[in-house]
């Protein structure tokens, strides 16, 4: 299957950003095979890409070499010229090997026909009656089409906003397949997130899938609507420029680089990160969410509740994905279901206690140092499109329980202590004590979830780097049960589990 994409009248400035976005978009494993009469621009074009990707230094042209290799900081991109191969060389040029290193680009392909794989995209620049424009022509072949299609109506509606003539430059995001990138211009920058709707899964209970029962966002719409709330209440939510909830595109504030975990690896302070960040945790309680959220233009959104059965769907992803890893074989039913009885009481009463904001995702990738800004506003929040109604401990525990760098045990104490105190000056009839009880809960849980999910990264989507933060999660769910209310917890948990100190490695 096909799909083609026409541009007229394409000069060296749009050349660049069409380079610039389709740098967006490639992985490695893709081909582009580059055609046009001689004096066209082919190798313009490709120089443009090579940049964008963040290539230095001088890019010449491989016109007696055959193949140029580039080692980008995102992925390597080997570009060939083809105009001077013999037949004879085809095969021993080791194309197959740069495909499965990173992206392929070809000039004069029709010179390696036989070899061009089914799944790739097409690139003719051809001249106009203009001298210095050019016709372009782009045809996704495969899987190429629907991601040329996605390219099409990225730039289209950039093209509807001020970032229309913006370069792009590709910015990591996260395990989701949300991506992400910094829209530069001469005076200001903006952050592109394109993030197409997700379709559901296979039903996994009553006949909702995975995302329906754990209420995760299938779209941008609550991203919208929350920003716009938590802005409303002084927060540091990124500003929205620009958004089209039906493609999945946002064009938002650029609040910069410095993220909490990449602060912490520079040996920033964490008390003088997390404290802030704590303090916006209690400042929701005192700011909660509306019954409604207002979108402009749109009809309004409601929060979805964080309920029991959410939470335990949650949870049970551990007997799901990391138990059959220790022990390389599905949990028995009986087992499950013991499991889930020890949860359900634990998770009906959680989901009733103390509720307000809980953004989901409030922890060091998703957290932005803004020292410029005073109080709550220190703190930017970037992550919220999962955000629901639920008990306010869950999100203090993605902060101080973080998965990913290690937040030291006193410390996490200290940060509690501040919460609790914060929380009993707003409130007189707020309890310590049940608060911390629901805290351990609500971190047992978490961190149930998070095996799970880091188990099912690694065997289902082969993204093994999540292994290495298992031990740590694993100690930070030692933390929360050697809490009194979850004793019986506990004991199921130290029958069926190792410590985290004598983890074997897992079956993935």
């Amino acid at each position: 299957m096909t799909a083609s994409w026409i541009l007229d009248d394409v000069d060296l400035v749009q050349l660049d950003i069409l380079a610039s976005r389709l740098a967006l978009v490639l992985k490695a494993g893709d081909v582009i095979a580059l055609s046009g009469p001689l004096g066209t621009g082919k190798t313009t074009f490709a120089r443009a890409l090579v940049t964008r990707l963040g290539g230095e230094g001088e890019v010449p042209s491989p016109t007696f070499a055959l193949m140029q290799r580039y080692e980008t900081p995102r992925l390597t991109l080997t570009h060939c010229d083809f105009y001077r191969l013999q037949p004879a060389e085809l095969d021993e040029l080791g194309l197959d090997d740069a495909v499965s290193e990173g992206v392929v680009l070809i000039e004069w392909p029709e010179r390696a026909a036989g070899w061009l794989p089914a799944d790739r995209l097409d690139i003719v620049v051809d001249e106009t009656a203009t001298p210095n424009t050019r016709r372009i022509v782009l045809t996704g072949h495969g899987s190429f089409e629907e991601r040329l299609a996605r390219l099409k109506a990225m730039t289209n509606f950039l093209a509807s906003t001020p970032y229309a003539e913006a370069a792009s430059r590709y910015l990591q995001g996260d395990a989701s397949t949300r991506a992400y990138a910094r829209l530069v211009l001469p005076d200001r920058s903006a952050i592109l997130m394109n993030s197409p709707r997700q379709p559901d899964g296979p039903p996994i209970r009553d006949g909702k899938p995975y995302s329906a029962l754990v209420h995760l966002a299938e779209d941008v719409t609550p991203f919208v609507a929350v920003a716009a709330a938590l802005r409303e209440r002084g927060f540091s939510a990124p500003a929205i420029y620009a958004f089209d909830l039906d493609q999945g595109f946002l064009i938002l504030e650029d609040l910069g680089d410095r993220v909490f975990g990449s602060e912490a690896g520079r040996g920033h302070p964490l008390a003088e990160l997390w404290g802030p960040a704590v303090d916006v945790l209690a400042a929701f309680a005192d700011k909660g969410p509306p019954a409604l959220l207002p979108i402009e233009g749109h009809a309004p959104y409601r929060l979805p509740a964080l309920d029991a059965e959410a939470m335990l769907t949650e949870a049970s992803l551990l007997i799901d994905w990391f138990w059959p890893a220790l022990h390389g074989r599905e949990m028995p039913a009986s087992l499950a279901e013991e499991f889930r009885a020890l949860w359900r009481p634990l998770l009906a009463e959680a989901a009733q206690s103390d509720l307000g904001w809980v953004l989901r995702d409030y922890h060091s990738p998703n957290l932005i140092w803004l020292p410029d800004r005073a109080g709550i506003k220190s703190v930017g929040i970037l992550d919220f499109q999962d955000a629901l109604l639920g008990p306010l401990a869950y999100d203090l525990v993605s902060l101080l329980q973080d998965a990913r760098l290690d937040v030291p045990e006193a410390l996490e104490r200290e940060l509690l202590a501040r919460y609790c105190s914060a929380r009993g000056a707003q409130n007189k009839s707020f309890s310590g004590d049940r608060f911390v009880a629901l805290y351990a809960t609500l971190g047992a849980q978490r961190n149930s979830k998070i095996l799970g999910i880091f188990a099912r990264l690694a065997k289902r989507d082969g993204k093994r780097g999540y292994l290495a933060h298992i031990p740590r999660v694993a100690r930070y769910l030692e933390r929360d049960l050697a809490h009194p209310a979850l004793a019986e917890l506990r004991r199921f948990y130290a029958r069926e589990f190792p410590a985290a100190r004598d983890l074997p490695p897992l079956v993935v």
